[in-house]
């Protein structure tokens, strides 16, 4: 049986829910899917400058998941940088 998934407290709610390389059409790029506790993961942690640990209590998940979080929307925003794909920023809460 599996353990329940915890709720997270997000308070982020983007403007915008994509974000693209100049010049080419969404229509011809791959995309990369962004939760939006992974968005908050990097708000908290790159933007704001919080502590992994502060991250964790402020979105009421243990410091280990957050880390895990945090690591899943770091790869997929520097795959999208690297190699040229569509970043979007799935808006409803999972």
């Amino acid at each position: 049986m599996v353990r329940p998934r915890k709720p997270r407290c997000i308070r982020f709610d983007p403007n915008v829910s994509y974000f693209k390389p100049r010049g080419i059409p969404l229509r011809h790029l791959e995309e990369v899917g962004l939760s939006l506790e992974e968005a908050e993961s990097l708000r908290l942690n790159d933007v704001l400058e919080l502590e992994q640990h502060a991250s964790a209590k402020r979105m009421g998940i243990s410091q280990s998941t957050f880390q895990r979080i945090l690591a899943s929307a770091r790869k997929k925003v520097a795959d999208a940088i690297i190699h040229g794909k569509a970043v979007r920023i799935d808006t409803h809460k999972e």
